[in-house]
């Protein structure tokens, strides 16, 4: 089996990496890898429709908890969850990031006609440049090293851009944008296994985003209930 995870990360030998679902672990594991998938995004979409407070931060913080618990405690190594090899890929996901990019800024300028984009401060646009490497974290070294071994590699893929998406609901253009993000992210991370270039274009997305596309269509980048309670 340690044979079998190694391969899944191989850069020689891009087939090897396919899992194939329920194959290389115990029904034991794919229950627990099943019951934390669950856990943890029952919690993302709690926090999401729960009015700002009380509740929705400690729900927040026992997802954190959950997340690093599971993690550290799970089976799956530093470099499986992407974790060691900062260079793997790095090029070909930042050149793929930058075509993203202008195809964005393109699209504001045919939109314009719904209103102005929301500024962008620094001291806010660094301290999303945090939390989009911690989606990354989420989204790939917990929810598809998880996914791929329940699914296999190619179907975690569109599994996890999917729970990726769920939470962006009801604002249609974030949850249509971070669905196409979400698969290219998930399938950069399953050819080269590293979430530092991903979570920096990860970043310079999600700002373009909020600096080129009119506010009155993202409610300042709210999602859930907070997109819905939105007041300009």
């Amino acid at each position: 089996m340690a044979t079998e995870s190694k391969n899944l990360i191989s850069e020689t030998a891009p087939d090897s990496r396919v899992v194939t679902a329920n194959s290389a672990w115990p029904l034991s594991a794919n229950l627990s890898d099943s019951l934390q998938v669950g856990l943890i995004f029952a919690l993302i979409m709690v926090a999401v429709w729960t009015p700002p407070g009380r509740v929705s931060t400690i729900v927040s913080l026992v997802a954190t908890f959950c997340i690093l618990w599971f993690a550290v405690r799970g089976r799956f190594s530093v470099r499986e969850m992407g974790l060691c090899r900062p260079g793997s890929g790095a090029t070909v996901i930042l050149v793929s990031g930058i075509l993203l990019i202008v195809a964005i800024v393109f699209a504001g300028s045919l939109l314009h006609d719904f209103g102005p984009a929301q500024p962008v401060p620094w001291r806010r646009a660094w301290k999303y440049a945090i939390w989009a490497l911690e989606q990354e974290f989420i989204l790939q070294s917990f929810f598809f090293v998880r996914l791929e071994s329940l699914l296999g590699s190619r179907r975690a893929v569109m599994a996890a851009a999917l729970l990726f998406a769920a939470p962006h609901v009801p604002s249609p253009l974030l949850t249509g944008l971070s669905l196409i993000g979400g698969l290219l992210f998930c399938e950069m991370f399953r050819r080269y296994r590293n979430i530092f270039p991903l979570g920096l274009i990860h970043a310079a997305i999600g700002l373009t985003i909020a600096a080129s596309l009119p506010d009155s269509l993202l409610h300042h980048m709210r999602v859930g209930l907070g997109y819905l309670l939105y007041r300009p």
